[in-house]
């Protein structure tokens, strides 16, 4: 696949917010040296450059139809970005620590067009029973996407079963990524009920945006 060199060092750089951000040690390909480099998360790609202030990526990841796991590396707090084939290159970094390695996975795990179709049929089915009058159905989480999103070693769709005696909180691993918050259905005859796409998609941004900026302020606070 051909990429406009300059068309991705604009996207990369521009003032638009980002999915993640933060330093990682990145394996090299040959050899088995790690290196700082500040990583950069914008929908499927994952730019990576040599410090924060960078005009230019070193390079950039393409992350449709990878699968992300947990490894066992030299580095501690280590994950692997791996792709189909066998002359695929596999990716290895290393987080700073365990909640930036959690951080990590669980945005690198939704930065694809099939965790995004599941969005957007949880969406459709949300906006179809508000629309109904009815009560909104139970949770889409189809079983055959997850293993393919998260890698065979990281999330499983089966909650585990606490050992004998443990808080049921204790569940090892990171949480798998959330789903978007059901909403409860309007009463007949409602606003939603005779609202337009523009108006509904308006109403959804207004909340969209203050848990952004919400989100925006939890993080700059030290």
């Amino acid at each position: 696949m051909k990429l406009n060199e300059r068309s991705l060092a604009f996207y990369a750089t521009c003032d638009a917010p980002v999915d993640n951000a933060g330093f990682l040690h990145k394996k090299g390909g040959r050899h088995a040296a790690y290196h700082r480099r500040w990583f950069v998360l914008r929908g499927n790609m994952l730019f990576y450059f040599e410090e924060p202030g960078s005009r230019e990526p070193v390079g950039v990841i393409i992350l449709e139809g990878c699968t992300v796991e947990l490894v066992e590396a030299a580095e501690e707090f280590a994950f692997a970005v791996r792709f189909a084939g066998a002359r695929v290159r596999t990716y290895v970094l290393a987080a700073e620590s365990q909640a930036a390695m959690e951080g990590w996975v669980k945005a690198l795990s939704r930065a694809s067009f099939d965790y995004l179709r599941l969005v957007v049929r949880e969406l459709e089915q949300q906006l179809a029973a508000m629309r109904a009058g009815g009560c909104p159905p139970p949770p889409c989480r189809p079983r055959a996407l997850l293993p393919k999103e998260n890698g065979c070693a990281v999330w499983s769709a089966e909650t585990p079963a606490a050992p004998t005696g443990a808080s049921p909180r204790a569940r090892p691993g990171p949480e798998p990524p959330p789903l978007p918050p059901r909403r409860r259905a309007s009463a007949p005859n409602g606003p939603l009920d005779s609202a337009s796409f523009a108006q509904l998609h308006e109403l959804y941004g207004q909340e969209v945006r203050a848990l952004r900026s919400q989100w925006l302020r939890s993080r700059a606070q030290p």
